[in-house]
């Protein structure tokens, strides 16, 4: 019998954004989806969020910023990932994200934006297709 793991996302909370009703409604929705969720809270730093997705062997970081510290945030992330040879968790963001910075964000790294009004099921689906299991 082979079983295979569930998707493992962390969703975080980079810098000091201090809403997180949306990451909250995505977690849940990825934990309903059958995916093993960690939500890390908000106030959480580059090194805290890589660090915790290393610790709980992740597939995936969901990062959401509504403060306007995207870019400088999800590469710091992606940075750290690199630097702890952990560049096999893939990272997604979404939040309010200017159209002209999302090119900007998949250059650097980031697998896709999701931005306000996306339905859950679009993310969902975007997960199961795009993400394996370790």
């Amino acid at each position: 019998m082979v079983t295979t793991r569930k998707i493992r996302i962390l969703v975080a909370k980079p810098g000091l954004d201090g809403h997180d009703r949306g990451a909250r409604i995505i977690a849940r929705a990825f934990r309903d989806a059958g995916f093993e969720v960690i939500y890390t809270g908000l106030h959480q730093s580059p090194d805290q969020i890589v660090n915790a997705a290393i610790q709980e062997d992740v597939d995936l970081i969901g990062l959401s910023s509504l403060a306007g510290a995207h870019l400088y945030l999800f590469q710091r992330v992606i940075d750290l990932l690199r630097a702890k040879g952990a560049d096999d968790i893939m990272v997604i963001g979404g939040g309010i994200i200017p159209e002209e910075d999302i090119g900007k964000l998949k250059a650097m790294g980031v697998q896709e934006i999701f931005l306000p009004g996306t339905s859950l099921e679009t993310i969902v689906g975007w997960v199961r297709k795009n993400v394996k299991p370790h």
